[in-house]
């Protein structure tokens, strides 16, 4: 469900808004005996009137609801002597929503409201909603309370009685923690965590004649399941039953981790810091589930922001997902991905002495600011300078995020502030959107614009999210490398498939602890890089969409991908096809012909759709997470991407990056619909090995020493990485070292299937 809201015009839209407000159901807005005229002269007085505006609501595309907005202390209310506590940044807030004939839609004025309450916050400069219905009017005080509104007294406004009420900034940030969220969140969370922890073997569910029983240490789980190929579990939330002593108790995913850490592995010392982690992604998930209102069938003809947005699981595999520690209350309502809210990025200007700018081929410092800033924006920075005293001929510009100024530049480095090494010089023009990946950001403004990925030093899935500037140092060149690599290859340009470049990236290096001997995460707080956006690249009739959308369920439970392959009108194993081949056969033959691995989790990856079918593929994080494994030739400035790493890990690049990270969610996903059989899926998958192999003779060699047909492969854990240390998963230096093994998974594609 999209809803959008914009100003009122009464000359288009009279009829609509008179039958609205004229309604029986629409009692408590008195104007039942209004005329069209009266309607007219109504809302035309509310558009002449400095401090009273009036907005028309759409759901999707359609005008549903009417919002009224105004400053209290210039409406009647500042006239009632027993209100004394109005307050500036308070904002007068009426909404109705049109009456309907048909059945009502479970969710639908909640929705809404929601919205109505975004549009009110949206204005930084309201600190407090304000509304006073009818003290009769039930349904909307119900939906004030769960908005976070708190009902302060009866007051006297003409002929009605209404019920004065406030929702304040925070307490609107915190509404969505609410007993029915948490309720939903934490089943959800435990049924993730019996499925993955499962998968990974660190727990041993028991068959019983009714379904699965987990005993613990104190409790005991009984649920129902479903499992899948690759030991991949789906465990039915609204089944899961927690019992102590008999009784059964409440499920609650902080005291089932805490209760099994033993099993899990967790150090004493690090669960906290895990149970922290978690319990921030319980606020994530009920945010979610107050918030997200698109559903699946939405997002199939929706933009690729939108798609990006409504994304409500993080990473497949991991259980505490959305941590961003660090982040309070407002910073997770302002900053999150979640939120789809855009923000203007912050700009520095860095001693060009201590820092560093690396660029890739074709790129010049000028050309690369001037096409991201714009000149008059480049001149508001110099000028900014020079009014300090400061020649802009000596320094370069940085963009950081605002949360990163506040919480780390401003005072971790305030004696660089100081000392104006470090300059902020203003925000830029265009507005930005977080991307799932939290710290890349997508310019909405202008998408034909780079995607920009800032330092962010919160902890998020076992990492501080910060940006080395000597590790970044070479990200242009081996992007350059890697995109000559593909752009040259055959088999790769007939896949359309290709890499979006980090075509430059900037860090300072100024600060006292690069002056120490030893790295440390104050290193990564002040970088950034600049990437290619996919926009240009679309041709007529083409969109995108994070491949991680594959693996969404909306709050009903039903699938993206599933509303992907019904819109397409193919067959569900032709739809299957052309995503692998997009998808997986292009790394296959990576790894085939030239024993390069990238990291192809869903995130990584922006499909192009085309009819809602995937067609090709842009990957993406190529500086950090791309790796040759073998004996290529390489230029010595991109000699670090060479890793050493046993055979029997190699094809894990396949295995697990690709079978056991990402296709055995799909496989399940389109089974559990009724869309494909995942017998069906993997018989595709095998085909699109197979066929390639049939395509490229001159490769039979690396297809034998690879052999990603074999019966079985190592079950490679991430669960277990990050549980062993929530700290930091994996030296990113040496990761093959990092990797833990709990035995070996059945190959789906071993064997032949029909």
């Amino acid at each position: 469900m999209r809803i959008t809201i914009e100003p009122l015009e009464i000359e288009a839209h009279l009829a609509t808004v008179h039958s609205w407000v004229t309604h029986p159901r629409s009692a408590y807005w008195m104007m039942l005996d209004a005329t069209l005229e009266d309607v007219a002269a109504e809302y035309e007085r509310i558009a002449g009137h400095p401090h009273h505006d009036a907005w028309l609501g759409r759901v999707d595309g359609a005008p549903a609801f009417l919002v009224e907005t105004y400053d209290p202390a210039r409406s009647e209310l500042a006239g009632i002597t027993h209100v004394p506590d109005l307050a500036p940044g308070d904002l007068g807030m009426h909404v109705l929503v049109a009456p309907t004939s048909g059945e009502p839609v479970s969710g639908y004025t909640t929705r809404v409201f929601r919205a109505v309450m975004r549009h009110c916050f949206a204005d930084p400069g309201v600190r407090r909603v304000v509304v006073e219905p009818d003290v009769r009017n039930e349904p909307i005080r119900r939906k004030n309370t769960e908005a976070g509104f708190v009902e302060l007294r009866e007051i006297s406004i003409g002929e009605k009685t209404a019920m004065l009420s406030v929702c304040t900034r925070e307490m609107y940030a915190a509404a969505h923690l609410r007993p029915e969220n948490l309720r939903v969140a934490h089943r959800h969370l435990v049924a993730k965590a019996i499925a993955e922890f499962s998968h990974e073997r660190m727990l041993a569910p028991v068959a019983t004649d009714t379904g699965w029983e987990l005993p613990g240490p104190s409790s005991t789980y009984t649920f129902a399941a479903r499992r899948f190929l690759l030991d991949h579990w789906v465990v039915d939330a609204d089944s899961i039953v927690r019992r102590i002593g008999g009784e059964e108790q409440e499920v609650d995913a902080q005291a089932f981790v805490a209760e099994f850490a033993p099993d899990l592995g967790i150090p004493d010392t690090l669960l906290p810091t895990y149970l922290e982690e978690l319990a921030a992604t319980i606020a994530s998930a009920c945010w979610k589930l107050e918030h997200q209102t698109l559903t699946a069938a939405d997002l199939v003809d929706a933009d690729h922001q939108s798609v990006e947005g409504a994304m409500s699981e993080g990473h497949p595999a991991f259980v505490a997902n959305n941590g961003r520690i660090g982040f309070d209350i407002d910073d997770h309502a302002r900053w999150a991905p979640e939120t789809s809210n855009d923000l203007s990025l912050l700009w520095v200007a860095v001693s060009r002495d201590q820092s560093h700018l690396a660029l890739g081929r074709g790129e010049d410092e000028d050309r690369l600011y001037a096409a991201e800033l714009g000149e008059a924006t480049l001149a508001r920075f110099a000028a900014k300078l020079r009014g300090l005293g400061l020649d802009p001929a000596g320094f370069r510009y940085l963009p950081v995020h605002p949360w990163q100024w506040r919480h780390k530049l401003a005072v971790t480095f305030a004696a660089d502030v100081a000392a104006r090494r470090i300059v902020l010089v203003g925000s830029g023009e265009d507005v930005h959107r977080p991307q799932q990946s939290i710290r890349t950001y997508f310019n909405t403004s202008r998408p034909e614009r780079h995607y920009v990925k800032t330092a962010l030093s919160i902890q998020n899935m076992g990492f501080m999210r910060g940006l080395s500037p000597a590790y970044m140092a070479a990200t242009p060149l081996i992007n350059d490398w890697v995109a000559d690599l593909v752009e040259s290859d055959a088999e790769l340009k007939e896949r359309g498939f290709g890499v979006l470049r980090e075509l430059a990236s900037i860090g300072w290096t100024g600060d006292i602890f690069h002056a120490l001997p030893n790295p440390s995460p104050y290193r990564k707080m002040i970088a950034a890089l600049w990437r290619e956006s996919p926009v240009p690249r679309l041709a007529e009739g083409e969109r995108c969409a994070t491949m991680a959308a594959l693996l969404h369920r909306d709050a009903g439970g039903a699938s993206y991908a599933a509303e992907l392959v019904r819109a397409s009108g193919l067959p569900a194993r032709a739809w299957v096809r052309s995503y692998l081949d997009a998808y997986l056969r292009p790394l296959v033959h990576c790894l085939l012909a030239y024993d390069l691995a990238f990291m192809p989790h869903g995130e990584n990856l922006v499909m192009v759709l085309r009819d809602h079918v995937p067609v090709r593929m842009f990957m993406k994080d190529i500086g950090e997470e791309v790796a040759v494994m073998g004996d290529l030739p390489l230029p010595e400035e991109v000699s670090r991407i060479r890793g050493s790493f046993p055979d029997d890990v190699k094809a894990l690049a396949v295995h697990t990056d690709i079978f056991d990270g990402v296709l055995r969610y799909v496989a399940a996903i389109l089974d559990d619909e009724g869309v494909l059989p995942e017998t069906e899926f993997w018989a595709e998958a095998r085909a699109c090995i197979v066929d390639h192999a049939a395509d490229h003779p001159e490769l039979a060699e690396a297809v034998d020493r690879y052999d990603f047909l074999r019966p079985r492969f190592r079950h490679s854990c991430l669960n277990r990485l990050q549980l062993r240390n929530t700290l930091q998963m994996v030296d990113i230096t040496d990761q093959a070292e990092s990797l833990i093994f709990a035995g070996t998974l059945a190959n789906p594609v071993a064997n032949p299937v029909a």
